[in-house]
């Protein structure tokens, strides 16, 4: 095994853990939201993970030999990051997950690959390849085999169904705007500091939210209990912290769309957390169905990677 593929087996990994992580968001979040309501159930752990980015990233600049300067552009563009792309996505998943069933989430998540490699194609002219809609294809089998979905029992009907929804679906297209849209930070400043940054703009606009809809948040505080305390401590370090610190680094050395099909696992993981957790028995049709999206995952990943810039130098080379 050479380097090259060495190095995406890793960013392989790393991207099962990131898909591991932000599949267990919605059990989480629906555990917070028992004693606060969805905007402070958002702000709260993302408030905790910025407290822990803070020294890291002093330290990092501190290092640096020459940190980046952040100009009025670029503040611009974090701003626009943390609230069309964090806020969307985290806030609209954590508001949405209170009002429709899981099942219907399960099948909205399949939607983020796809936005965020439209994404990519508009914003950051990244090519859509037969492999990629490939892969696209193998991993909507493998995702629909796995879930068991009865289709004849999704509920769309109910006006608090479908509130949740239109919510989740904001959230799916604020992840995958910031996915792409981060990449385009990552070319000037390191992961760590996209990610605080982002988050700065989070808290500007949480907080007086907060306030105003759910005024006595910090108050209540005092009274969580324990096993709420613990859904907002992973939520925190895992969700927040390690798995977006995880997620823009393979970032930096991965199409956005490469990695965005990564995020198909997210469904074949809630079904294994159900079946954990819950007792939820795992069938032969939901093995059968992660394997197919494992292999689609690793078909966009690792081969794509190690056979693409054979042609692409080719076509690089000078007359």
């Amino acid at each position: 095994m050479n380097g090259r593929t060495a190095s995406r087996l890793l960013d392989w990994g790393l991207l099962i853990l990131c898909n591991l992580i932000w599949a267990s968001q919605f059990a989480l979040a629906k555990l917070v939201q028992e004693e606060m309501g969805p905007i402070f159930a958002t702000l709260l752990p993302m408030a905790l993970a910025t407290i822990c980015l803070i020294p890291l990233v002093r330290r990092q600049r501190r290092r640096s030999p020459s940190p980046a300067r952040i100009g009025r552009s670029d503040l611009v563009r974090f701003g626009v990051i943390g609230i069309f792309g964090q806020v969307v996505a985290q806030l609209g998943v954590t508001w949405g997950v209170g009002l429709a069933p899981a099942s219907n989430a399960a099948l909205l998540s399949l939607t983020l690959p796809i936005a965020t490699a439209v994404m990519a194609y508009l914003l950051l002219g990244e090519r859509m390849t037969t492999v990629r809609w490939v892969s696209f294809a193998l991993a909507v089998a493998g995702v629909l085999q796995c879930s068991g979905i009865d289709w004849n029992e999704l509920r769309f009907a109910s006006g608090g169904v479908v509130s949740g929804n239109v919510l989740i679906m904001l959230g799916i297209l604020g992840s995958a705007f910031y996915n792409v849209y981060g990449k385009k930070l990552l070319h000037r400043y390191s992961p760590l500091e996209v990610l605080l940054y982002s988050y700065y703009a989070v808290l500007l606009c949480l907080v007086p939210l907060t306030l105003v809809l759910e005024p006595g948040s910090f108050h209540g505080m005092a009274s969580f209990g324990a096993k709420v305390w613990f859904g907002i401590a992973l939520l925190a370090g895992l969700q927040y912290f390690l798995s977006m610190i995880l997620f823009l680094t393979v970032l930096t050395r991965l199409d956005a769309a490469q990695a965005g099909l990564s995020n198909y696992l997210i469904p074949v993981f809630g079904v294994l957390i159900a079946a954990m957790i819950l007792g939820e028995r795992l069938t032969a049709r939901m093995t059968i169905g992660g394997l197919v999206v494992l292999a689609s995952t690793l078909l966009i990943t690792v081969y794509e990677e190690h056979y693409a810039p054979r042609p692409r130098a080719a076509s690089e080379a000078p007359p």
